[in-house]
């Protein structure tokens, strides 16, 4: 039979490609519906261990729908207070400090033409600073914030659809499995992963924003309680969430207490944040998140451009449900996943031993280095008529009953 020749793989990757760039033109074209979907299915990806342990108890099923739902929504609202005072706390203060950024903008002039750096294009660039638009671009990355969480009632419609239905989606999954394992092994280890990497990411993230909090406020650094629950936020965000809840302490730290000020609010960050995030929390996660430093950037990159900002702080969870459904969910896409992980697969099983057998002095295997001898007599067949080797030809022992070649 003449096998047929399948489509060329070049072909093949450049029609993915395609494929892919449709897919995430006409996500980025409805980001405002797709957002509050992918952040609601996390929330109550996150909270299902509560609703488990809420069946396991024999709890009514009102009750398993309505505590991880409050829960949630007690967790959005106190963000969203937070935001929201924090910012128009900050829309009061900004104005305070335009004397000192015209001072500051006036010094370094003077410091450069001192030095022979006063060209007038550097005159030309620092006059045009507007001392207001420093503090009104943190005001602005804050509403930002808010303003992804303002779609509450989207939100709550949707985490109150699912759920209700995040019981029958463990019975279909269940269903699956008999049929499509992978699949079944790739959704289940999708919210597991996720699970695991929302809450060492939520526990470090505390600690870390405590953490910044005590800093900033023994620094003197105005609205200490907004920062930290900035960098609780940013702590979701791969690779560069520690330097947005960096830069907007730091800038108030400088027009606060001067130079000094915003290098201690600089090392207190990096001290905090690199130890924890570095050297503690990936111990912790391991290998949750399953994506390469790389991957992890490009996700960042990608989602952040397709979603805005909530697609920086969901681009794990989005990454890792991608990764399911098209490469875990396919038997064929080891290599596939290994790319993505940066990880070598395991080998399918451990190499079959495939020496010939040694035989001892009485026809049986010789006993191999490592091997322990059998238990005893009792384990003996006895004798009994055998079949000699006709390629070996070994003579038995005396003693034995052999059977003659003919």
């Amino acid at each position: 039979m003449v096998r047929q020749p399948g489509m060329p793989r070049a072909l093949v990757v450049l029609v993915g490609a395609a494929a892919a760039v449709i897919t995430l033109a006409g996500i980025h074209a409805v980001s405002s519906i797709i957002g509050p979907i992918v952040l609601a299915l996390t929330l109550v990806i996150a909270v299902s261990p509560l609703r488990e342990w809420l069946a396991r108890r024999k709890a009514p099923v009102w009750m398993q729908i309505a505590i991880p739902l409050v829960v949630v929504l007690l967790v959005l609202l106190s963000m969203i207070a937070i935001l929201s005072l924090a910012a128009a706390q900050l829309a009061i203060l900004a104005p305070t400090y335009a004397d000192q950024v015209t001072a500051m903008l006036t010094d370094l002039q003077r410091w450069a033409a001192e030095r022979g750096y006063g060209s007038e294009q550097l005159n030309k660039v620092l006059s045009s600073l507007d001392p207001g638009k420093i503090i009104e671009l943190a005001q602005s990355v804050l509403s930002s914030l808010v303003g992804v969480l303002s779609s509450l009632f989207l939100i709550v419609v949707l985490l109150l659809a699912m759920c209700l239905d995040a019981p029958m989606f463990s019975r279909v999954i269940a269903a699956i499995a008999p049929e499509r394992p992978a699949l079944a092994q790739a959704l289940t280890s999708f919210t597991d992963k996720t699970r695991r990497y929302l809450i060492v990411s939520t526990i470090f993230g505390l600690i870390c924003a405590i953490l910044d909090v005590a800093a900033l406020y023994v620094l003197g650094v105005p609205l200490p309680l907004l920062w930290g629950v900035l960098a609780l936020i940013t702590n979701y965000i791969p690779n560069i969430g520690f330097i947005l809840g960096l830069a907007p302490p730091a800038l108030l730290g400088l027009l606060e207490g001067g130079p000094r000020t915003m290098l201690l609010v600089i090392v207190a960050y990096v001290v905090i944040n690199v130890v924890v995030q570095s050297f503690i929390q990936p111990k912790f996660l391991g290998d949750a998140v399953g994506l390469s430093t790389t991957a992890t950037f490009v996700s960042l990159i990608m989602w952040a451009w397709v979603l805005g900002p909530l697609g920086a702080l969901l681009a794990i969870p989005l990454s890792l449900l991608v990764r399911a459904l098209l490469i875990d969910s396919d038997p064929r896409g080891k290599w596939a996943a290994a790319l993505v992980s940066g990880e070598v697969p395991a080998p399918a099983g451990p190499p079959e031993d495939t020496r010939p057998p040694q035989h001892g002095p009485g026809g049986g295997e010789a006993e191999r280095p490592g091997q322990r001898p059998g238990p005893g007599p009792e384990s003996d067949p006895g004798p009994g008529p055998t079949t000699p080797d006709p390629g070996e030809g070994r003579a038995a022992d005396s003693g034995q009953i052999t059977a003659h070649r003919p």
